[in-house]
Protein backbone atom coordinates (compact mmCIF):
# COMPACT_ATOMS: atom_id res chain seq x y z
CA UNK A 1 0.00 0.00 0.00
CA UNK A 2 1.18 3.54 -0.31
CA UNK A 3 -0.67 6.84 1.60
CA UNK A 4 0.07 10.17 2.04
CA UNK A 5 -0.13 11.08 5.72
CA UNK A 6 -2.43 13.97 5.55
CA UNK A 7 -4.92 11.19 3.40
CA UNK A 8 -4.27 8.37 5.26
CA UNK A 9 -6.84 5.91 5.51
CA UNK A 10 -8.45 6.05 9.22
CA UNK A 11 -10.39 2.93 8.59
CA UNK A 12 -7.85 0.88 7.08
CA UNK A 13 -5.00 2.66 9.27
CA UNK A 14 -6.70 4.08 12.55
CA UNK A 15 -3.55 4.29 14.21
CA UNK A 16 -0.38 6.36 12.60
CA UNK A 17 1.84 4.18 11.62
CA UNK A 18 5.22 6.70 11.19
CA UNK A 19 6.17 5.99 14.60
CA UNK A 20 6.15 2.29 14.26
CA UNK A 21 8.36 2.36 11.37
CA UNK A 22 11.04 4.76 12.90
CA UNK A 23 11.47 2.68 15.37
CA UNK A 24 13.56 1.79 18.14
CA UNK A 25 13.96 4.88 19.17
CA UNK A 26 15.55 5.96 22.95
CA UNK A 27 13.66 8.29 25.11
CA UNK A 28 15.26 11.69 25.83
CA UNK A 29 14.19 11.64 29.94
CA UNK A 30 15.00 15.34 30.31
CA UNK A 31 15.20 16.67 33.56
CA UNK A 32 15.05 20.70 33.80
CA UNK A 33 14.63 23.90 36.14
CA UNK A 34 11.86 26.74 36.38
CA UNK A 35 13.40 30.13 36.78
CA UNK A 36 11.71 29.89 40.37
CA UNK A 37 14.35 26.17 40.83
CA UNK A 38 11.00 23.92 40.63
CA UNK A 39 12.04 20.72 38.92
CA UNK A 40 10.58 19.55 36.25
CA UNK A 41 10.74 15.50 34.29
CA UNK A 42 9.27 14.87 31.18
CA UNK A 43 9.88 11.43 28.58
CA UNK A 44 10.85 12.50 25.15
CA UNK A 45 10.58 9.85 22.51
CA UNK A 46 11.51 11.75 19.76
CA UNK A 47 14.95 12.13 21.03
CA UNK A 48 18.73 10.99 19.95
CA UNK A 49 22.32 12.19 19.45
CA UNK A 50 23.18 14.32 16.53
CA UNK A 51 26.79 14.77 16.82
CA UNK A 52 30.10 13.96 18.92
CA UNK A 53 32.20 16.91 18.43
CA UNK A 54 30.96 18.49 20.38
CA UNK A 55 28.51 15.77 21.29
CA UNK A 56 25.30 16.94 21.33
CA UNK A 57 21.57 15.40 21.51
CA UNK A 58 18.24 16.89 20.58
CA UNK A 59 14.60 16.43 21.62
CA UNK A 60 11.55 17.12 20.13
CA UNK A 61 8.37 18.50 21.47
CA UNK A 62 4.94 18.71 19.82
CA UNK A 63 4.42 21.87 21.78
CA UNK A 64 5.47 24.40 23.90
CA UNK A 65 5.71 22.68 27.35
CA UNK A 66 7.24 22.89 30.38
CA UNK A 67 10.59 21.19 29.71
CA UNK A 68 10.75 23.62 26.52
CA UNK A 69 9.87 26.72 27.81
CA UNK A 70 12.25 25.95 31.52
CA UNK A 71 15.55 25.43 28.66
CA UNK A 72 14.67 28.41 27.02
CA UNK A 73 14.86 30.84 30.33
CA UNK A 74 17.45 28.68 31.66
CA UNK A 75 19.70 26.86 28.88
CA UNK A 76 20.04 24.18 30.77
CA UNK A 77 18.95 20.11 31.09
CA UNK A 78 19.98 16.61 32.24
CA UNK A 79 18.98 13.58 29.63
CA UNK A 80 18.88 10.97 32.29
CA UNK A 81 19.23 6.95 31.06
CA UNK A 82 15.95 5.29 30.83
CA UNK A 83 17.02 1.84 31.95
CA UNK A 84 14.12 -1.16 32.62
CA UNK A 85 14.18 -0.42 35.79
CA UNK A 86 12.58 2.57 35.81
CA UNK A 87 10.24 1.99 33.36
CA UNK A 88 6.79 2.44 35.26
CA UNK A 89 8.71 5.33 36.65
CA UNK A 90 9.57 6.59 33.40
CA UNK A 91 5.58 5.94 32.22
CA UNK A 92 4.41 7.98 35.34
CA UNK A 93 6.39 11.08 34.43
CA UNK A 94 4.40 11.07 31.38
CA UNK A 95 1.23 12.36 32.44
CA UNK A 96 -0.51 15.43 31.57
CA UNK A 97 0.09 17.31 34.46
CA UNK A 98 -0.57 20.81 35.63
CA UNK A 99 2.32 23.25 35.17
CA UNK A 100 3.85 23.35 38.86
CA UNK A 101 3.53 19.23 39.53
CA UNK A 102 7.16 17.97 40.58
CA UNK A 103 7.36 14.63 38.25
CA UNK A 104 10.16 13.43 40.42
CA UNK A 105 7.72 13.51 43.64
CA UNK A 106 4.38 12.27 41.55
CA UNK A 107 6.54 9.00 40.03
CA UNK A 108 8.33 8.52 43.64
CA UNK A 109 11.57 9.40 42.63
CA UNK A 110 14.59 11.07 44.32
CA UNK A 111 17.12 13.08 42.44
CA UNK A 112 20.57 14.14 42.94
CA UNK A 113 22.69 17.19 42.10
CA UNK A 114 24.60 17.71 38.35
CA UNK A 115 28.01 18.46 38.64
CA UNK A 116 28.24 21.31 36.09
CA UNK A 117 24.23 22.27 35.56
CA UNK A 118 21.88 23.12 37.53
CA UNK A 119 19.16 20.68 37.08
CA UNK A 120 19.44 17.50 38.65
CA UNK A 121 19.42 13.87 37.85
CA UNK A 122 17.46 11.23 38.46
CA UNK A 123 19.02 9.10 41.74
CA UNK A 124 20.25 5.75 40.98
CA UNK A 125 19.87 5.95 37.11
CA UNK A 126 22.92 4.09 34.69
CA UNK A 127 23.71 7.18 32.64
CA UNK A 128 23.23 11.36 32.86
CA UNK A 129 24.13 13.82 30.10
CA UNK A 130 24.36 17.35 31.66
CA UNK A 131 23.55 19.70 28.66
CA UNK A 132 23.22 23.56 28.09
CA UNK A 133 21.53 24.97 25.14
CA UNK A 134 22.72 25.29 21.67
CA UNK A 135 19.77 25.89 19.67
CA UNK A 136 16.15 25.87 19.40
CA UNK A 137 14.46 25.13 16.47
CA UNK A 138 10.76 26.33 15.52
CA UNK A 139 10.24 23.12 13.22
CA UNK A 140 8.57 24.10 9.77
CA UNK A 141 7.16 22.09 7.23
CA UNK A 142 8.32 21.48 3.52
CA UNK A 143 6.12 24.46 2.35
CA UNK A 144 7.59 26.55 4.93
CA UNK A 145 4.74 27.07 7.24
CA UNK A 146 5.03 27.01 10.93
CA UNK A 147 4.18 23.60 12.88
CA UNK A 148 3.73 23.20 16.40
CA UNK A 149 6.78 21.73 17.10
CA UNK A 150 9.99 22.66 19.07
CA UNK A 151 13.52 21.13 18.85
CA UNK A 152 15.83 22.20 21.68
CA UNK A 153 19.71 20.84 20.55
CA UNK A 154 22.10 20.23 23.55
CA UNK A 155 25.50 20.23 23.77
CA UNK A 156 26.13 17.62 25.90
CA UNK A 157 29.05 19.38 28.88
CA UNK A 158 28.98 16.93 31.45
CA UNK A 159 28.89 12.79 31.41
CA UNK A 160 27.68 11.20 34.83
CA UNK A 161 27.78 6.65 34.71
CA UNK A 162 27.76 5.01 37.56
CA UNK A 163 30.83 2.87 38.33
CA UNK A 164 28.65 -0.16 38.34
CA UNK A 165 28.12 0.20 34.77
CA UNK A 166 32.04 0.27 33.83
CA UNK A 167 33.00 -3.03 32.44
CA UNK A 168 36.65 -3.20 30.51
CA UNK A 169 36.28 0.47 30.41
CA UNK A 170 33.04 0.67 27.93
CA UNK A 171 29.38 1.18 29.23
CA UNK A 172 27.97 -1.82 29.36
CA UNK A 173 24.67 -1.06 27.90
CA UNK A 174 23.64 -5.12 28.82
CA UNK A 175 23.52 -4.00 32.24
CA UNK A 176 22.20 -0.38 32.16
CA UNK A 177 19.20 -2.33 29.98
CA UNK A 178 18.01 0.22 27.91
CA UNK A 179 14.34 0.92 27.60
CA UNK A 180 13.44 2.11 23.85
CA UNK A 181 10.13 3.60 22.57
CA UNK A 182 8.13 1.65 19.50
CA UNK A 183 5.26 3.12 18.35
CA UNK A 184 2.03 3.05 19.52
CA UNK A 185 2.17 1.44 22.96
CA UNK A 186 4.44 -0.52 22.14
CA UNK A 187 8.20 -0.57 24.20
CA UNK A 188 11.07 -2.23 23.67
CA UNK A 189 13.22 -3.86 26.49
CA UNK A 190 15.89 -6.54 27.47
CA UNK A 191 13.05 -8.66 28.33
CA UNK A 192 12.06 -7.96 25.03
CA UNK A 193 8.02 -6.06 23.23
CA UNK A 194 5.67 -5.29 25.72
CA UNK A 195 2.99 -2.32 25.69
CA UNK A 196 2.70 0.56 28.08
CA UNK A 197 -0.79 2.92 28.84
CA UNK A 198 0.34 6.64 29.37
CA UNK A 199 -1.19 7.37 32.59
CA UNK A 200 -4.02 10.87 32.67
CA UNK A 201 -3.90 13.42 34.83
CA UNK A 202 -8.05 13.38 34.88
CA UNK A 203 -7.94 9.27 35.40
Amino acid sequence: MFYEPANRDRDLLPHDPFKAIVAPRPIGWISSLSEDGKPNLAPYSFFNAICAAPPMVMFCSDSEKDSVANIRRTGEFVTNYVGAAFTEAMNMTSIDAPHGVNEFELAGLHHEPSHLVAPPRVAGIAAALECRLAQIVELVDAQGSRTASIMVIGEVVGVYIDDAMIREGRFDVAAAGHLTRLGYRDYQGPEGYFEMIRPNWRG
